[in-house]
């Protein structure tokens, strides 16, 4: 009558050294080290979608400050032909009371008032002209289209303005065509033989 009890016991065992072992290898599974390869493929997807991410929120960045700046040069221009209208409709009455006017004085003075006021226009967009008579020859805001010799002035100096020149802060906007200062060649020297004919006379003369 044991060994049915003896069988019995064995068998009660046998479940829990199987829960056991299976145990152990669940441990085994979760100790395993983990696969470099995989590790790396990884963090390659988490780096390039960064970048992907990164790249499009550059362009979106680009094209908004292009789009801006095309606006604020729009807006620019906008607001320097609004202060350059009353400049062109005054010129217009100009030329209308030139046509109609018998003295060229009261047109001369309008002109006048007319170039005042594009002056002060440009002026207030930060225009202004490069200096030239009386400056030095600078290459960066002139160009020499002229030299002149000249001992009046000093060599390099800018004696004359052909065509103005404008800058806009310190941007140049056209470079002012000048006529520049050259010293006078020196006039050769005459050599030692030159007019010394006029104090000596030659072996023939006298001798008679």
């Amino acid at each position: 009558m044991a060994e049915p009890n003896e069988k019995n016991g064995e068998e009660e065992q046998s479940p829990e050294s199987a829960s056991s072992d299976d145990g152990g290898a669940k441990e085994a599974r979760e100790e395993a080290p983990p696969d470099p390869v995989a590790e790396a493929k990884a963090e390659a997807a988490r780096f390039k979608d960064q970048w992907v991410r990164s790249a499009a929120d550059f362009d979106n960045f680009r094209k908004r400050t292009r789009r801006e700046l095309e606006d604020n040069r729009k807006a620019g221009r906008e607001e320097l032909l609004k202060d350059l209208l009353p400049v062109f409709d005054n010129l217009e009455r100009a030329i209308a009371s030139a046509d109609r006017a018998t003295d060229v004085k009261p047109v001369a003075e309008g002109l006048k008032m007319v170039l005042r006021q594009f002056v002060d226009t440009l002026g207030r967009s930060g225009i202004t002209k490069v200096k030239t008579a009386g400056a030095d020859f600078d290459p960066s805001v002139h160009e020499a289209i002229q030299q002149v010799e000249t001992d009046e002035h000093a060599p390099g100096v800018v004696i004359a303005e052909v065509q103005p020149g404008y800058l806009q802060g310190d941007r140049l906007v056209r470079a002012a065509m000048v006529v520049v200062a050259k010293p006078k060649a020196k006039e050769e020297t005459k050599s030692e033989g030159d007019g010394g004919d006029d104090g000596v006379k030659s072996s023939g003369e006298g001798e008679s």
